[in-house]
This record gives C-alpha cells, sequence and structure tokens, in this order.
C-alpha cells in the first residue's frame, strides 16, 4: 500500500522510461503467463507478434497473440470493471483464441460458483473491511479451484489479477510483468497452491500462505519498478536498458541472449550499446567466429 502511494511520483518522474518499460513487460506477461502452460514460440517472432502484430503462424502463436489482446482490453478500460462471469469469460476468450464455456468438475454447479464467486467478491469490496489486496488474492485462489474452463485457467486468473489490481489502483503491473516473476518463482507457485487448495472444497484450506506468497511478488514487482525508475537515466532510455541487463550477466552471453531478454530492443541499437560498453573496457568479446562470447569486466 506504501508502494501503491509513491507510484504516482515514480510514474510522473520519468515517462520516457515508462514507455519502454511498459513494451517490455506486454511481452514479459505473455511470454511468461504462457510458457508457464507449457505454450512456447521462436526467440525471434516475439516481438514480431507482440509488438509489430505480425499475423500468427500456428495455435502457439495465436494464443501469445489472444494473451496480448487480453492484456490491450484490460489497459484499455476506462472505468472500474465489475467482475462477473462475462468478463471471466472474455478474458478467457481473448487468451484461448477459441469457444468459451464452463468446463467444470461438475457441469451443473461451476456457472452458479462463479456467479457467487463474483458476488460476493464485489460485496466485500463494497463492505470496506477487508483490506482490497487480500479480497483480490482470495478471488484469484478460488477462481484457480474452481478450475472453470478446460484449457487455460491459469492464464485467465494471471490476467483477472491484472484486471483486479489496476482496478485498485496498483498501476505497477502495467510497467513490470507480475507473469515473469510468477515464473521465475513457479516451483514456489505450485507448492503453495497444492498446499493452501486442500481442504478447499470443505472450506476447510489454509489461505495465509498463498495470501504471503501473492503480496511478496506484488511488493517485489514495485521494488523492481522502483528500482528501474530511479536508476535509469533519462537519456535514451533503451540504450540504458541494455546496459543495465548486459551489466547484471554473471555468465558468458551472445547477442541473441541479449535479444531474447531485451525483446524491446533492436538487435542493432544492442549492437551499438555493446561497442560503447567494450570501448569503454566493461565488457570483452571472448573467443572467435560462432563461438565467440560476451562477458561482463569484473
Amino acid at each position: 500500500m506504501e508502494a501503491r502511494g509513491k507510484q504516482d511520483l515514480w510514474i510522473r518522474q520519468k515517462p520516457e522510461v515508462l514507455e519502454v518499460l511498459r513494451e517490455q513487460a506486454i511481452i514479459q506477461s505473455t511470454e511468461s503467463s504462457n510458457r508457464i502452460e507449457g505454450v512456447t514460440v521462436a526467440a525471434n517472432r516475439l516481438r514480431p507478434l507482440l509488438i509489430g502484430r505480425a499475423r500468427p503462424r500456428d495455435r502457439s502463436e495465436k494464443e501469445l497473440a489472444g494473451y496480448r489482446a487480453a492484456l490491450d482490453w484490460i489497459f484499455s478500460r476506462k472505468n472500474r470493471v465489475t467482475v462477473t462471469p462475462d468478463v471471466i469469460r472474455r478474458l478467457h476468450a481473448l487468451a484461448q483464441a477459441g469457444s468459451i464455456r464452463f468446463v467444470p468438475a461438475s457441469a451443473r454447479e461451476t456457472p452458479a460458483t462463479v456467479e457467487i464467486l463474483c458476488h460476493r467478491y464485489g460485496a466485500a469490496t463494497d463492505e470496506e473491511r477487508i483490506p482490497p489486496l487480500l479480497i483480490v488474492a482470495t478471488f484469484i485462489f478460488d477462481l484457480l479451484c474452481v478450475h472453470p474452463f478446460r484449457n487455460g485457467n491459469g492464464r485467465v486468473s494471471r490476467l483477472a489479477t491484472s484486471l483486479l489490481l489496476r482496478s485498485h489502483g496498483f498501476q505497477v503491473i502495467r510497467y513490470i510483468s507480475l507473469e515473469r516473476l510468477i515464473e521465475e518463482s513457479k516451483d514456489e507457485y505450485y507448492r503453495v497452491l497444492k498446499l493452501c487448495s486442500q481442504g478447499w472444497h470443505e472450506g476447510k484450506n489454509e489461505i495465509i500462505p498463498w495470501w504471503n506468497y501473492f503480496l511478496s511478488t506484488l511488493r517485489g514487482a514495485y521494488k523492481e519498478f522502483e528500482r528501474q525508475v530511479e536508476s535509469v537515466e533519462a537519456r535514451p532510455a533503451k540504450s540504458a536498458l541494455v546496459r543495465q541487463t548486459v551489466l547484471a550477466q554473471v555468465e558468458k552471453f551472445t547477442l541473441a541472449d541479449m535479444a531474447a531478454q531485451l525483446p524491446s530492443a533492436s538487435p542493432q541499437l544492442i549492437k551499438k550499446v555493446l561497442a560503447e560498453m567494450k570501448r569503454a573496457g566493461r565488457v570483452q568479446l571472448v573467443g572467435r567466429g560462432r563461438g565467440a562470447r560476451w562477458e561482463v569486466v569484473r
């Protein structure tokens, strides 16, 4: 909540940095959320597909393009969105780019269960007795446990997270990818889900470990947001972002490795920055030909 209070200052500080972060977050969120579910595309197709809006070539590319479309829909809402089963279906339709229908363990109960879940979320929010972040976290967890779709439940839950956080004023999800942070902690994510889902159908499950995971992930996003805004120079934001990413490398790397980590930066810009850093003695090229690798000079 303290970070939310500071975010307007960070957003006003360096608008040119935000544009770079926003583009990078869209690509990382789309890639990570789908990769968690085993859906991947070639690294050289990410930028054309998600920024250049290239035509999808196969089912995997369609699903990534659909997730990008769902994010666009979320961030284009000017008014607060009321969470309803129709909104959940819409997110699923966009993300999956396919047919919409609830396919629960019990076909008769799932639509009513989702209706109740949305109603109780609205009622809890209106009462203002419970901190909004705990309401959002619990809604997302219950949605995952209801598991209303045959496929795409994880992706819909992550899209719903962005939608609800934005509705409560948490703008960090526009600039830092929560999906990437979840992917980086995927083992913990699944461990906590398994732990907290035990006894869920009987209403006897534990929720606090999930709250802790959810809040720590959001807090981590805000810490990264603050670090990015305060450390990147006002001059060419993308160049500064490339420098930061290069200096963060622990092992030797190639130009292709950098391009995969920085989908918002062109290969030409990455080459230019590496050349500048080489002249400054910050990096060096080891080896020759195809086996050549860059490394940071410590």
